[in-house]
């Protein structure tokens, strides 16, 4: 299987650096299109078509280093979450010209692309209400509720979720732990939080850039790593949101220095120069919060709540998934505590815009039958007492819109604007996952736009699928 990933990612990494799609790569070496999506749906292939494509790649490799997907090596050599977004574009000279020599895309690096989708798109709120969906099933015991948000992005879900927290659990202490590696994303979350310390003062919020399998412990798995640990403790005085605001406002220098990042030799990913913990809570609750504060060293994870949105790219491998981010937070769950995965299905209009342009697109490779059966290998006989809840179509489906003007695509001459087409553009290629190297590819021309506006006004709409399921631990 590792030899498998292995020969996956160097085709993908030829891809990424060659400028093609997947598609075209199949098509030109082994004439199929859909050579590359066989593969990662585990389809065997034998050492004479291995030793063909290694050939082509060989034949036509730039001066580039293969991807490492080491299911070893941790979260540190792989795709990083969806809200690890740190930009890493090099720039080397050529010997005819300055071409720009980009090193391994990851999706998520374009910043604006993430703001605008956000912005353009209701995906945060009606991800919200669905975690909100889960607050009746916990249940939570001394000393706080305790919740665990696997990639806080800009903090709108988690800052949603606190408050239908604090409308069901009003007198209860709250344990919140955020995992996050862009420092842009710690700003806008935490901008959001001095109202939250306002209305419910029993809150301990911890921010950490440490990985998927270290962040629900607080604690770094390796000695070199934990004996760097820069763990912040930081208690809010006075009563009111302005003041936790100025105070909140006044860590950013100690943040931009504790979240800065270094780009991993191997694939270009943003990984942690030095692991930090940021605790937050009100000075005036620290005797009443004196057993849910967490102390270095000393930490438990046993979580009432995990929200995991998004929380890997679509295109990676089940096992990438499921070993380095689903295991390690199944493994957090308390005794009746629930982890909610939520992750893109297509089967909608933005994929279908897709599909005009590329037609042999995939980029949804797993559902949430898949990505259970891999979770329940990986676990094996540990953990018996996890339940897996795929659930029905009706209820493990939910869609989300991008935001229109009222009656913008009711009209009959199919005249809607280039800021709305690009507004929707610009969400399905994120959506999808595609590569800047091959939207370059289409845009020369205005065929993408037609494809666009002719979804667009055929379905009155633009609109997307999420898939959710639920691991949960027996109540003892």
């Amino acid at each position: 299987m590792d030899d498998q990933l292995t020969f996956i990612s160097e085709i993908e990494e030829y891809c990424r650096n060659a400028g093609i799609a997947e598609s075209t790569f199949g098509r030109r070496v082994v004439n199929d299109g859909k050579f590359v999506g066989r593969l990662r749906a585990g389809k065997g292939v034998t050492t004479a078509t291995v030793s063909k494509v290694k050939k082509f790649i060989n034949n036509n490799q730039t001066d580039q280093s293969v991807f490492d997907v080491n299911v070893q090596k941790g979260e540190e050599k792989g795709v990083i979450s969806k809200a690890d977004r740190t930009p890493n574009i090099e720039i080397a000279p050529t010997t005819k010209g300055e071409n720009l020599k980009k090193s391994a895309f990851r999706f998520y690096d374009n910043r604006q692309k993430y703001l605008m989708f956000v912005n353009t798109c209701n995906e945060k709120w009606v991800v919200a209400e669905r975690v909100g969906m889960e607050l009746s099933h916990i249940h939570p015991t001394p000393p706080a509720l305790r919740v665990f948000d696997a990639g806080m992005g800009d903090g709108t879900v988690l800052t949603s979720v606190m408050r239908e927290m604090h409308r069901r659990f009003r007198n209860l202490p709250f344990y919140i732990v955020g995992k996050e590696i862009s420092l842009e994303d710690i700003r806008l979350s935490l901008e959001k939080m001095s109202d939250r310390f306002y209305e419910h003062p029993a809150t301990v919020l911890v921010v950490t850039n440490l990985y998927y399998t270290e962040s629900p412990w607080l604690k770094p798995r390796s000695m070199e790593a934990a004996s760097t640990l820069n763990w912040m403790d930081v208690s809010l005085a006075g009563d009111s949101a302005h003041e936790f605001h100025d105070q909140i406002k006044s860590l950013q220098p100690a943040l931009a220095d504790s979240w800065q990042v270094q780009a991993s030799k191997e694939t270009g990913n943003p990984l942690y120069v030095r692991p930090s913990v940021l605790v937050l809570y009100r000075e005036d609750q620290k005797f009443l919060l004196d057993q849910v504060i967490p102390k270095p060293g000393q930490n438990r994870a046993d979580y009432d709540l995990v929200i995991a949105s998004q929380p890997y790219r679509s295109r990676m491998p089940v096992e990438f998934k499921v070993k380095k981010v689903i295991s390690p937070l199944a493994r957090s769950l308390a005794p009746g505590g629930r982890l909610l995965g939520i992750h893109s299905f297509g089967n909608d209009p933005g994929l279908e815009i897709i599909r005009q342009v590329w037609p042999d697109e995939n980029p949804f490779i797993t559902n949430r039958h898949e990505l259970f059966k891999e979770l329940k290998k990986d676990l094996r006989n540990s953990n018996r007492d996890l339940n897996y809840g795929t659930y029905s179509d009706k209820r493990a489906l939910f869609r989300y819109d991008m935001h229109t003007l009222p009656n913008e695509l009711d009209n009959n001459d199919n005249r809607i604007g280039t800021s709305t087409l690009l507004a929707a553009w610009n969400a399905v290629t994120y959506v999808a996952q595609i590569e800047d190297e091959r939207l370059e590819e289409v845009i020369s021309d205005y065929t993408y736009l037609d494809a666009t506006r002719d979804i667009l006004a055929r379905r009155k709409g633009l609109w997307f699928n999420d898939e959710s399921y639920v691991v949960s631990r027996k109540q003892t």
